[in-house]
């Protein structure tokens, strides 16, 4: 029983997201506190595991730290990218202090892997991480100790991240990250469930009113008297990461916020990774409202799994921008986004690294 409980650890570690190596899961289980939370894929796979690997039976969701898991990064010799708690959120309430440091120790231990904290209540994060006694609390759990310079304060190890569903989720989470310590700061925009403008977020700030030719001094006048939080010092989003709502309940993806968001990040020089478009393509466009109209009744009569979707998220007609979107499922809407795929990981000097 004890190799058959080691070999479905191994293959919970396994993961198809594509900008992770692994998946470490030593806490499970969260509760929903936004829009993006609403088809929350851990829930439906905790469910699956119910009574197994440590998911509790009678509520397979709770929130329920598992130390036994805590030494399985020490086991990987090979440098990964791992992400921590695909199947949870580190920063929630019901994870005691504690069991944090915990894990933060053994990213420190860990060093030869790059971790990834992925977090849509960065506010915990923020006050625990800049805490007088954090470093000190982590490291003296390691086997190297505290010391000045082999115990450095952030982790080099450690990427810190936001989800940001929306424009009012980006706006709320962002700035509370900017003041978190971090090695590489990112935001995941998924699901993209509209139109976000990372702009002002993006280590070297854009506006619609720059272009790749103009005169920085000019457009740094303008745009830094706009935006209260850009100044000197600025510190910047690292990476961002886009894509579009799988599984049952997945909601339509514009390409139109797609191509935009990317076009943020590569006027600003900041790395962008396209995970997917999710479970829709876009099959047509809505020329106006009268066509539109027969055009969807007959799609619907015919059970396409046509949905209309406007720049604004609505599923209604508004202008030329409607179009139609087809669910055909993960795999044939695909990942690539104007003949080619998005895969780009910080590298140094912050750059965009194809392929990490």
């Amino acid at each position: 029983m004890q190799g058959a409980s080691e070999g479905g650890r191994r293959k919970l570690s396994q993961t198809k997201i594509e900008w992770a190596d692994k998946v470490w899961n030593p806490v499970s289980g969260c509760t929903k506190i936004s829009e993006g939370c609403q088809n929350c894929y851990a829930e439906r796979m905790s469910k699956r595991l119910a009574g197994r690997c440590g998911y509790p039976a009678e509520e397979p969701f709770k929130v329920t730290p598992h130390p036994e898991k805590l030494g399985e990064p020490l086991k990987w010799r090979k440098p990964l990218r791992i992400f921590v708690n695909s199947m949870s959120d580190l920063f929630h309430a019901d994870v005691p202090d504690k069991f944090i440091i915990n894990v933060l120790s053994m990213i420190a231990e860990a060093s030869h892997h790059t971790f990834l904290i992925l977090t849509k209540r960065p506010e915990r994060m923020r006050e625990l991480l800049n805490h007088d006694t954090i470093a000190n609390d982590v490291w003296l759990q390691t086997s190297r100790g505290v010391n000045a310079e082999r115990s450095p304060w952030p982790l080099p190890n450690l990427w810190l991240g936001v989800s940001a569903e929306n424009q009012a989720a980006a706006d709320e989470r962002i700035p509370i990250l900017l003041q978190t310590p971090a090695a590489v700061r990112f935001v995941s925009v998924e699901p993209m469930l509209s139109e976000v403008n990372l702009s002002r977020y993006l280590k070297r700030p854009i506006c619609k009113h720059w272009g790749r030719n103009g005169d920085p001094n000019i457009y740094g006048r303008y745009f830094w008297g706009k935006q209260a939080l850009v100044g000197a010092g600025w510190v910047g989003i690292d990476w961002v990461i886009c894509g579009g709502e799988t599984g049952p309940g997945a909601r339509p993806m514009h390409p139109v916020w797609v191509r935009d968001l990317r076009d943020q990040c590569r006027v600003a020089g900041t790395p962008f990774f396209f995970k997917s478009f999710g479970e829709y393509v876009r099959v047509g466009e809505c020329m106006n409202e009268e066509d539109d109209e027969e055009f969807y009744s007959k799609s619907s009569a015919a059970g396409t799994n046509v949905q209309r979707l406007n720049l604004q998220g609505g599923m209604g007609y508004h202008g030329p921008k409607s179009i139609y979107m087809q669910r055909i499922g993960k795999k044939r809407a695909g990942r690539e986004l104007d003949g080619r795929t998005w895969e780009e990981f910080p590298g140094s000097g912050g750059q965009a690294n194809d392929k990490g």
